[in-house]
């Protein structure tokens, strides 16, 4: 079992994190294997599959080119600093570098204890991994920026969190680890030559285009805002709800990170929440703008020493960057709205026609997602019946000005509905056929997860052999929570 390593993070002086291997388990077993990514990273399905092959990826061996280590960070977690936080319960194997030459890091979750991991066991339990893995494949399938899952592996070992429940391994592919809280682990001990070094490595693995501007570090911060202003406006047009928007689970690559207590909506709301810790709804479906903007305020913060000559001038450099966050975060809802909307032109009135429909929708309590895989086949007629939940009241009202809007545009309809149909998913992962597709795999039985599974990678058809993947919650399958899997 070869992985091509090229281990950028590991050369990093020796305070960025610390090395150790993972802890081995008693009865490793695969439970799930990605083998469109394994293919896609360069590496052997087959190989993956075998004896060596899942030690692995289950902690037991170490392949040859890995230096695995415990990186460390610090985050903001629900408005309260923590100094040090880190890889309490993950290992970063290396970097191996795919066959397109993109670099990519492979971390195995749940590996075991590490210096970072306080009081916790350092472990994973089978239903957050699974989780994990189903919800980053279905973000990936929407077309958002997400790491992803080579790997889930059971460890043969019990994990104790409020009784005994199977253990698991996640394998987890990303194009970087370095947080938010990343920075600020180094910016609270003020060491400054940490924090040049590692604005210059994220430059150099994330950003080569700023490297040359005339100030790179604070094109640096402003590419990052624009990264999280793209990602957060994807979020919310797949009515997805991140649910611990910590700095801490704050991608400087720009991809969703850390899948704990997520979900999707069903009906939609801008205050909904199914976070368990989440007492005051901070990081509710409409709140994720702000505290994205939040957060961002706190990576400008550690970078002060690197973007002025005095601190006045960095601080002025650092507000215009932030400042910039709302237009740019603005400018790509709109776009994602638009997108959704059929509209290929952009109007001034936009954001008031999709905030109408908005309202409405929250009022009435449609469902998000299918709300709006039905206007797609409403945009093929200019007027006659709208469809449900758009019928009457306030709603079929807006259809009208909708179509009105459409109106001004020299579109075709068949290809404006074709359009609306990769902008609108007929499928999301449902929290209730999640939290189901989970109990049935921690009872064992795999079939659900893996039927899931398909279904939610194929989100864009209308295929009749899914229609109950799509269909809302009963009243007595609501989920109300979803919970950290620590």
């Amino acid at each position: 079992m070869t992985f091509p390593f090229d281990n950028s993070y590991a050369r990093l002086p020796e305070r960025f994190y610390r090395r150790l291997a993972p802890v081995p388990v008693a009865g490793p077993r695969l439970v799930a294997l990605n083998e469109a990514l394994a293919r896609q990273l360069g590496l052997a399905v087959e190989a993956l599959r075998a004896p060596a092959g899942l030690a692995v990826l289950a902690g037991n061996a170490v392949p040859e080119g890995a230096e695995p280590l415990a990186m460390a960070y610090a985050g903001h977690q629900f408005g309260a600093f923590v100094p040090q936080l880190g890889d309490g319960r993950a290992i970063l194997l290396g970097e191996l570098v795919a066959p397109s030459g993109e670099r990519f890091d492979v971390q195995l979750k749940g590996s075991g204890r590490t210096p970072f991991s306080r009081s916790g066991d350092g472990r994973a339990w089978l239903g957050p991994v699974l989780r994990e893995y189903l919800i980053g494949e279905a973000m990936h399938a929407l077309g958002v920026p997400t790491t992803r899952a080579l790997a889930a592996a059971a460890t043969g070992e019990p994990v104790y969190r409020e009784t005994a429940l199977p253990g698991a391994v996640l394998t987890r592919i990303a194009r970087s680890h370095v947080r938010i809280g990343t920075f600020e682990y180094f910016s609270a001990r003020d060491d400054r030559e940490a924090l040049g070094q590692l604005a210059d490595y994220v430059i150099a693995r994330h950003y080569p285009d700023v490297r040359d501007a005339e100030r790179p570090y604070q094109a640096l911060l402003e590419a990052v805002i624009g990264r999280q202003a793209e990602l957060v406006a994807q979020w919310l047009a797949v009515g997805f709800i991140h649910g611990v928007m910590n700095t801490d689970n704050t991608s400087i690559a720009g991809e969703t990170i850390d899948y704990g207590p997520c979900a999707f909506m069903d009906a939609y709301h801008p205050t909904t929440v199914f976070s368990s810790i989440d007492h005051q709804g901070r990081y509710a479906y409409g709140n994720q703008p702000r505290i994205a903007h939040w957060n961002l305020a706190r990576l400008a913060q550690t970078l002060l020493p690197l973007l002025g000559p005095s601190e006045a001038q960095a601080i002025e450099a650092a507000q215009a960057a932030i400042d910039a966050f709302p237009g740019r975060f603005e400018r790509a809802y709109l776009d994602a709205f638009r997108r959704k909307l059929g509209l290929f032109e952009a109007h001034e009135d936009d954001a008031d026609l999709i905030g109408r429909l908005l309202k409405a929708m929250a009022e009435t309590g449609a469902d998000f997602t299918n709300g709006f895989r039905a206007l797609c086949a409403a945009a093929l007629e200019t007027d006659g019946p709208a469809p449900a939940p758009f019928g009457d009241g306030a709603l079929g009202a807006w259809v009208v000005d909708w179509r009105a809007r459409l109106a001004r545009e020299a579109a075709n309809p068949a290809e404006r509905a074709a359009g609306m149909r990769r902008a609108n998913p007929a499928v999301i992962p449902r929290n209730h056929r999640v939290e189901a597709t989970l109990a049935a795999a921690v009872d064992g039985d795999l079939a659900p997860f893996e039927e899931l599974l398909r279904v939610v990678t194929d989100p864009w058809e209308d295929r009749p052999e899914y229609q109950r993947y799509r269909l809302p919650p009963e009243p007595h399958e609501v989920v109300q929570e979803t919970f950290c899997g620590t």
